[in-house]
């Protein structure tokens, strides 16, 4: 890998920053010894570690081989635009620096499917590799005909001499790293079959309860919806769809900003227990291919709506947390301080107290919803969540009767504004214009832990 890639230049999969290859041993994040102490200090404090797998390329060759390709139509991969000729790719591997280490597999053009230059002519394109039993994977987005090909050196994921040692490298690095889970990185450009043998077998030989979420980047939910289904719904993915919700709903203004619907043809909606929802990641940024741009103004609300519901596996994007600044690779980013004012920890740390539950939505106004959440045995206090995305408002909401004349205070507010809630158990909970309001019981337990967030942390 690169040593100033991210990751998704992808050369060795088994080099977590321990062997000299391409030119350093450290990737950018470090070495496979700091990655190890990050680990054990992970378990120390309870944290699941997920791994991002980029399963579907290879890229940084180590030579040039010769073989037979056929040129396609890249906005159709499935038309072929010349005859079959001979090319020159880029899709050697030799690892030498890791001598045959946890691994002796090399790989060479047989083990690929297409590619994106021919370096006998200089020339780029997409080129899909011929050979026996050699296509296009069929299990993938039929977006472009066919979207298996996404960038560098494709992987042939029928060649049972790939399938074997993915199959190995999976188990290898959940054993050695003690995983908690993983994310499949562009899951619609490689075989959903592979995928399903892949989650199958690590959780059968080093952790069955395997976490699996999938970047499935897709705003249709019936593409999403369908692909759930190859994989036998045995991983969660992306609510792109609800990002698009996100994102539409921050930009609008009058009767087009109706929240009501804000929940509506997202897989959080559909499928809540394999919804992975979230709010913004490295990918939807500015600048990048995905860019999705959620209005500042309303990631408060969008935050809310996913970290104290009862539904999905909310994600916080760590820009968002911390803050972005520049670095000397994309000049065009700018620096941005953590979303939502600050009070992301907030949420982050109400859900962690208090968003417990049966849960009742009040979605009955267009620019004014929310809903309670009532609390379980073990977390009995349970919480108000209002939103507004336009002026002050306020909402009759029941919490219970077990709450009958206690006094309720906003966690997101810096004031000590109380409402008492009445004999039968309901509030009238007041909005401030475009924002949200998390309310607690003022005795609530755990509130001393609301303290200030350090954000410096992020960019040590």
């Amino acid at each position: 890998m690169d040593p100033l890639g991210n990751g998704y230049d992808i050369y060795d999969l088994y080099d977590l920053g321990e062997f000299d290859q391409k030119g350093a041993t450290a990737t950018k994040w470090g070495t496979k010894q700091e990655l190890e102490a990050l680990m054990r200090e992970a378990q120390h404090l309870g944290v699941a570690v997920y791994w991002d797998a980029v399963l579907n390329h290879k890229a940084g060759a180590d030579h040039v081989e010769r073989f037979t390709a056929v040129p396609v139509d890249p906005k159709q991969r499935t038309a072929e635009i010349s005859k079959p000729i001979q090319v020159d790719g880029w899709v050697g591997f030799d690892f030498h620096g890791r001598n045959n280490a946890y691994s002796a597999m090399k790989y060479h053009w047989h083990h690929f499917s297409g590619i994106d230059w021919d370096d006998m002519r200089k020339k780029g394109g997409i080129y899909k590799i011929l050979g026996p039993n050699k296509d296009w994977a069929s299990d993938v987005s039929t977006e472009n005909g066919n979207y298996d090909y996404l960038m560098f050196a494709d992987l042939d994921l029928s060649h049972p001499e790939v399938r074997q040692d993915l199959l190995h490298w999976g188990t290898w690095i959940t054993t050695a790293l003690s995983l908690g889970g993983m994310r499949l990185d562009a899951a619609k450009h490689f075989s959903s079959g592979f995928q399903r043998a892949f989650v199958e077998h690590v959780r059968a030989t080093a952790n069955p309860d395997f976490f699996v979420m999938a970047e499935y980047w897709t705003g249709d939910i019936r593409a999403l919806l369908g692909y759930l289904e190859q994989m036998d719904e045995t991983v969660a993915a992306y609510d792109v769809p609800l990002l698009g919700n996100f994102s539409r709903a921050s930009y609008r203004k009058g009767a087009a900003a109706d929240l009501r619907g804000i929940l509506q043809n997202t897989l959080v909606q559909q499928k809540p227990n394999h919804a992975v929802t979230f709010v913004a990641n490295h990918d939807t940024q500015p600048g990048q291919m995905l860019e999705t741009p959620v209005e500042p103004s309303f990631k408060l609300l969008a935050y809310a709506l996913i970290l104290l519901r009862k539904e999905g596996h909310p994600c916080v994007f760590y820009g968002d947390l911390y803050g972005t600044r520049p670095n000397s690779q994309h000049h065009h980013h700018r620096t941005t301080p953590p979303a939502c004012n600050g009070k992301l920890p907030i949420l982050i740390q109400a859900r962690k107290l208090y968003a417990y539950g049966e849960q009742q939505d009040y979605f009955d106004h267009p620019n004014c919803i929310g809903f309670v959440r009532y609390g379980n045995s073990s977390h009995a206090c349970g919480l108000v969540c209002l939103l507004s995305n336009a002026g002050p408002a306020q909402k009759q909401m029941y919490v219970g009767s077990r709450h009958a004349n206690t006094e309720w205070v906003d966690l997101l507010q810096a004031t000590t504004i109380t409402i008492t809630i009445d004999r039968h158990g309901y509030g009238v909970f007041p909005i401030g214009a475009m924002t949200a309001g998390v309310w607690v019981p003022l005795a609530g337990q755990g509130q001393e832990s609301f303290q200030a967030f350090d954000e410096s942390f992020g960019h040590l």
